[in-house]
């Protein structure tokens, strides 16, 4: 697509020449290649609306905004290239382009990957004068996930008392047995709020690994249902996360007036029984118990090494 002025996503252009339906095209992909929010939004006529698989159906004014400055910050290099473009009559303009971009900054609240992405996709934009009416994109939402090296998951929300999400654990690589487990509840009040909960729970993780007594973490959400539970050598251990830091921080957040969150629940839970870790014998096949002083089977043989508690 050709370049065009800041000041032509506004209005026709200064000689007076009515714009084509091509030029409103392209005067729109100028402006995301330009990384100007304001621009694109001005693109469109009132009312006018923009749809595709990410976004999803009909975002208006700041919603389209705020969408291609999500993407900017997740991809700052961000750039749209024309494959091909063809004027349908009627006003109607079909646009195959490919996205190329690279990801350094934060995308659902999930830390950066660093790797690059291709997209192909195509848009069909509905002009009206010298403005745009729709904006229709279809691409391969599986794409750029699959090139981040993130995981796909098509299950359902709820079927009856069960329903489904999200979980993530770190692990410290200690195989010590767990002395103490602290449990964390918060129930969110929408869907920006889980995200914003999420990269706190990120960032308390990050401090918690070099925690003395820190075993490992699982982080799960259902809906706006968030859990925690945090396995550490010693019921004291969990008081580390008091004297500072991002949790504290959190916390503070969820106790102000109209602060972060709808409901919460922490907690320290001591195990009242930890049963015995086993493996199995790689030459036999029978379990066996991994705390076996001479670690091995009773056939034997040398036993593998165990999974670690938590």
């Amino acid at each position: 697509m050709r370049n065009a002025s800041r000041e032509s996503a506004a209005r026709s252009r200064d000689d007076g020449e009515i714009m084509s339906p091509m030029q409103v095209a392209e005067r729109y992909f100028d402006a995301w290649n330009r990384r100007d929010a304001e621009a694109i939004v001005a693109s469109f006529a009132s009312g006018g609306t923009y749809s595709d698989p990410s976004a999803g159906e009909n975002l208006q004014g700041d919603a389209i905004a705020a969408y291609a400055r999500g993407l900017w910050a997740a991809f700052p290099d961000l750039s749209f290239a024309t494959a091909s473009a063809a004027d349908d009559g009627a006003g109607l303009i079909s646009a195959q382009w490919i996205m190329r971009g690279t990801n350094t900054g934060s995308m659902l609240g999930l830390p950066p990957t660093g790797r690059s992405v291709t997209l192909a996709g195509a848009d069909f934009i509905q002009v009206e004068g010298d403005r745009i009416r729709s904006v229709r994109g279809y691409f391969d939402s599986r794409v750029v996930p699959d090139q981040l090296g993130l995981q796909v998951v098509v299950q359902p929300c709820s079927i009856g008392p069960f329903a489904w999400g999200t979980s993530t654990t770190v692990q410290s690589s200690k195989k010590t047995k767990p002395g103490a487990f602290s449990i964390t509840t918060v129930e969110a009040r929408s869907d920006d709020e889980v995200q914003e909960i999420r990269e706190l729970s990120r960032q308390t993780v990050v401090e918690m690994l070099p925690m003395e007594g820190f075993i490992g973490w699982v982080g799960m959400i259902v809906g706006h249902r968030m859990l925690t539970v945090t396995a550490w050598e010693s019921p004291e251990n969990p008081r580390q996360l008091l004297r500072g830091g991002t949790h504290k921080e959190a916390m503070t957040r969820v106790f102000r007036p109209k602060g972060l969150g709808q409901a919460l629940m922490t907690s320290v839970w001591i195990p009242e029984r930890i049963g015995a870790l086993w493996v199995r014998c790689e030459a036999c096949g029978h379990m066996a118990d991994s705390a076996k002083a001479d670690r091995t089977c009773d056939c034997g043989a040398a036993l593998p090494e165990p999974m670690a508690y938590w």
